[in-house]
């Protein structure tokens, strides 16, 4: 579920997944080092030993090839938060390490390798598919959280599930969104306790 598909154009030819791969794996390289935006098609070939042109055969565009490393991080986020919720015995335990294993991962993310935190926050801003993807997945978890804890009693029943899950979304958008993380970080810890253990007394029965 949390593999990313590479994009492919069908007006190119066949990828070669080697060589997409090597694209790839260069312009992380670059990115970090140099930063997204201040990055162009022209400084990736150079700096692999490709032409230009050849680079446009397996992608369209810079923001293709930021959407595979963009979808891998975030892909990469929503595998912490699911392991994190596995072996959880209760609806509230899984959802208090769901959003506390969101807000590592993107603390992780923007303090260790901040330039390819930019991406990801290029690709919030517009949105990006991979981000799209990566904030339906959280609302899937969510949903089957809330729904685990209304079968065992743990939450109230009267809210319509997509009502429940939508607001919880929203709460915790800012610490889960890339490029509202950014602007939230002095505070996160003790926002995300305390929101915390508000959504799950609004989800008392």
């Amino acid at each position: 579920m949390n593999k990313p598909i590479l994009p492919v154009s069908p007006s190119r030819g066949p990828s070669d997944h080697e060589v997409r791969a090597q694209i790839v794996d260069a312009a992380m390289e670059y990115f970090s080092r140099y930063g997204y935006e201040k990055t162009t098609v022209s400084d990736l070939a150079k700096e692999i030993g490709f032409s230009k042109a050849y680079i446009y055969k397996f992608f369209d565009s810079k923001q293709a090839i930021g959407e595979v490393i963009c979808a891998n991080r975030l892909a990469a986020m929503i595998a912490a938060a699911s392991e994190s919720v596995a072996d959880a015995h209760s609806a509230t335990e899984k959802f208090r390490r769901m959003f506390k294993a969101l807000l590592a991962s993107g603390n992780q993310l923007f303090f260790q390798d901040r330039k390819l935190y930019d991406i990801a926050a290029v690709a919030a801003a517009a949105p990006w598919p991979s981000v799209k993807g990566y904030e339906e997945q959280i609302r899937q978890l969510l949903a089957e959280i809330v729904r685990l804890g209304r079968e065992t009693g743990e939450f109230e029943r009267k809210t319509p599930l997509d009502e429940a899950v939508n607001a919880i979304f929203l709460v915790m958008k800012p610490y889960f969104n890339p490029l509202l993380l950014q602007h939230n970080l002095d505070s996160a810890e003790e926002a995300t306790a305390q929101l915390t253990s508000l959504v799950l007394r609004s989800l008392a029965p």
